[in-house]
């Protein structure tokens, strides 16, 4: 098992020099084509930032006094990490078809291709990160040592991910209906995740059910970006959650990195 879990770190640090250089012109060709290029990238998330505090800030006026914080700060700490995740999950698992030529070359370590769709997602991350911390400043909430976690929390959404689209990309190439069903997926998860709602309001009563939704390992993450930002509390004082995020995340990169072997015998053949 110890092998299985190093043995990726280890091919992406033995190609770290062509995996960036992918990454970076990936980002860059996304958009190729369109005028604006990458601009594209960073408008549309900020477009749906925009239309979610409308509607829930001024059209049904959700209340966030019982965390203290503007609807606007609650909503974007929560949206930016599950962006990140929604759009490594769409990149890395069309990562082998986009690069079918790259995965019929014998010599080429295609396990590399899910990585570079997710560093690539993280240029934008790393934006929307910069704009979340500017936004919280002009509201009077300055950096802390509570924001390093935003670090941590960036980690655990990168694990997370890659588990699954090793095992997404792997079923993709032979079952393309699966690319429709994580659209859908991704658009229930967004709001059985507590981005746009504020859980201990909405669940209060109902113990049951918020144990049943933190089962989603989002949640987790989202919940840790407002802990960094808002609620300044460390990821350790939530010993038993983050045990079990990790146990899910390293389950879903050994069962991901499982598929993806057994399968990749047959990519060439069916690509």
């Amino acid at each position: 098992m110890l092998k299985t879990i190093l043995a990726l770190p280890a091919d992406v640090y033995k190609n770290r020099r062509m995996v960036m250089k992918l990454a970076k012109n990936d980002f860059k060709t996304r958009y190729a084509g369109s005028y604006f290029g990458t601009f594209w990238a960073f408008v549309q998330p900020i477009v749906t930032i925009l239309v979610y505090w409308f509607v829930f800030s001024v059209g049904f006026r959700s209340n966030t006094d019982s965390v203290g914080v503007p609807f606007v700060l609650y909503l974007v700490a929560g949206i930016v990490p599950w962006f990140f995740f929604q759009d490594s999950l769409i990149g890395g698992t069309n990562s082998l078809i986009e690069y079918n030529y790259l995965v019929k070359k014998v010599v080429f370590n295609i396990s590399v291709l899910p990585v570079v769709k997710i560093i690539s997602a993280i240029f934008v991350h790393g934006f929307f990160v910069l704009f979340t911390i500017i936004l919280y400043m002009c509201y009077g909430r300055f950096p802390d040592l509570y924001y390093l976690q935003l670090i941590y929390y960036s980690f655990c959404v990168f694990v997370l991910v890659l588990g699954v689209c090793y095992a997404t990309c792997s079923i993709v190439i032979f079952f393309r209906d699966l690319t429709q069903m994580i659209n859908i997926g991704l658009q229930v998860g967004v709001w059985l995740t507590p981005i746009m709602w504020v859980a201990e309001d909405a669940l209060k009563g109902h113990a049951l059910l918020q144990k049943i939704l933190q089962l989603n390992p989002m949640y987790y993450i989202v919940s840790g970006y407002r802990d960094s930002l808002i609620m300044k509390r460390w990821f350790f004082e939530r010993p038993l959650w983050t045990l079990y995020f990790w146990l899910f995340a390293i389950g879903c990169f050994l069962l991901g990195n499982w598929i993806f072997r057994r399968l990749r015998v047959h990519f060439a053949d069916v690509l």
